[in-house]
């Protein structure tokens, strides 16, 4: 497969019409045609249902669709990378972070070294761990944001000098608010939201014991954001880390510990093969230097 013909791909599945695709490559509709009518013939696979009206993806066509906006993406990276290889100054780090507060510690890192280099810019990827894993292994980004129990068999990895603690989001008027702290058996029945991984986690079930079949789960989700706006409403309480949602009056909500307590820790990882642009060697770096001050919220 060629990147051209994959950006040909690319631009019929956006337009969803051949005529609106072909302009905006500025190539004729018959070579367009041609050159999808090929790549559907190298793959043995039909990639687009022919409508009157518009022209859609299978399935196969879906899964192409996903793999070659990640094969355009890596490739035209690489390409500015190498261009700006021996540029100081220049370059893009990419980073994969699951939802934790170091990331405050880790946006002062990221503006000390643009102080220095004004031209290194951060392109950040918000995620589960899970997500954040596959970005990483898949060369998208170059470090990854990880929050324990996670496998680092396989990676290189600085283990950040905070911890998270794991609670629960609520209302304000929630009876839960009343407790400085919430054991298993204060949420059964309650309409709880829990991200997919929480249910994954050894630690988490082991916190829950038995009670976790009588967990009343309404919804699950990937990031806390929209969740933290569906109890705001009344929807139910969220587990989540501390320090990621707004506890305040405007907010209604606050925020209590696991009893007995569950912490964890944090990791900057990255492939040990890794094979770092000058601008992500700066910033792991800053990283190592700025250790001692991780931590500090203030």
């Amino acid at each position: 497969m060629e990147l051209r013909v994959l950006k040909y791909f690319l631009a019929v599945a956006q337009e969803e019409n051949l005529t609106r695709a072909a302009k905006t490559l500025l190539t004729l509709q018959s070579n367009l045609s041609r050159q999808l009518a090929d790549l559907e013939n190298e793959l043995g696979k039909k990639l687009f249902k022919r409508g009157s009206r518009k022209i859609t993806l299978t399935e196969e066509g879906l899964y192409l669709h996903k793999r070659a906006k990640e094969i355009i993406e890596l490739a035209e990276r690489t390409e500015n990378e190498l261009m700006a290889f021996d540029q100081i100054t220049a370059g893009t780090v990419h980073i994969g972070a699951a939802e934790s507060q170091v990331m405050r510690d880790l946006a002062r890192v990221m503006m000390d070294v643009q102080t220095s280099y004004p031209l290194i810019t951060f392109d950040i990827f918000s995620g589960s761990t899970i997500e954040v894993f596959e970005q990483l292994d898949r060369g998208l980004v170059d470090f990854a944001v990880l929050v324990a129990p996670v496998d680092l068999s396989k990676y290189d990895f600085i283990q950040l000098p905070v911890e998270e603690t794991f609670g629960v989001i609520m209302r304000e008027d929630s009876p839960l608010a009343a407790k400085t702290a919430i054991k298993s058996s204060d949420i059964k029945d309650i309409p709880v939201i829990v991200s997919k991984q929480q249910l994954d986690s050894s630690i988490f079930s082991s916190w829950l014991g038995d009670d976790i079949k009588m967990l009343n789960i309404v919804a699950t989700f990937n990031l806390i954001t929209s969740p933290a706006m569906m109890v705001e409403s009344g929807m139910g309480v969220a587990f989540t880390f501390d320090h990621l949602v707004m506890t305040n009056t405007q907010s209604h909500l606050t925020f209590r510990p696991l009893s007995p307590a569950i912490k964890t820790n944090l990791y900057l990882v990255w492939k040990k093969s890794q094979v770092f642009t000058r601008a992500g060697e700066l910033f792991l770096e800053r990283v190592k230097l700025s250790l001692g001050k991780f931590g500090n919220f203030s």
